[in-house]
């Protein structure tokens, strides 16, 4: 079974910059894309970022391109969210999923085309 677990949320002031980590266990990472998607209070969750299974190939949600970058890091494991410039609107339950049997190009939009999340990290950026 897979496992994911989110770290690296907190507490900072507009303009501030987060690193939130996705680490991924259970079977062979290097065959997963990775997304991380948000959901703040009363909202619907939404798509931040992807990566492709080889890390070749990015994709971003409007609101966070230029600020976000998406990252992996094979030997580890490990997905990664830089977030600079952050916003007020910014401030959400982070999450990270993955999605098996992809190929090796490809990235993924939506939720529901991911088979396994994390437990989410709350991020709060304050104005």
């Amino acid at each position: 079974q897979v496992q994911l677990v989110e770290s690296g949320g907190g507490l900072v002031q507009a303009g501030g910059s987060l690193r939130l980590s996705c680490a991924v266990s259970g079977r062979t990472f290097s065959t997963y894309a990775m997304g991380w998607f948000r959901q703040a209070p009363g909202k619907e969750r939404e798509f931040v970022a992807a990566i492709s299974r080889s890390g070749g190939t990015t994709y971003y949600a409007d609101s966070v391109k230029g600020r976000f970058t998406i990252s992996r890091d094979h030997p580890e494991n490990t997905v990664y969210l830089q977030m600079n410039s952050l916003k007020p609107e910014d401030t959400a339950v982070y999450y990270c999923a993955t999605k098996n049997q992809v190929s090796s190009r490809s990235v993924y939009v939506r939720g529901d085309e991911y088979d396994y999340w994390g437990q989410g990290t709350q991020v709060t950026v304050s104005s």
